[in-house]
């Protein structure tokens, strides 16, 4: 069975998205690697922005529900809420 490949932190892609900025702007790298390198910082930073959009859902959420009776556990790595009994 083969491993589940774990998400980067939001943390994680900004760090990596800065990385490369900084390798495409040394003017280091040869137009392949550029192209290489500009492909992976487009792909953070969908997944970044993926992952603002499940975190700013969660807030409104939050914020819909917040008169009700039960409180709502949310997991930032879960797509759903599960709410505690």
């Amino acid at each position: 069975m083969p491993a589940k490949k774990s998400n980067p932190t939001f943390d994680v892609i900004i760090e990596q998205t800065q990385d490369i900025v900084k390798k495409l702007e040394s003017g280091d790298l040869s137009l392949e690697e550029s192209l290489k390198t500009y492909e992976t910082g487009v792909t953070l930073i969908k997944e970044g922005h993926r992952l603002l959009q499940n975190i700013e859902e969660k807030i409104e959420l939050l914020t819909q529900e917040s008169n009700q009776e039960q409180p709502i556990s949310l997991n930032i790595q879960d797509d759903e809420p599960e709410h505690i009994k």
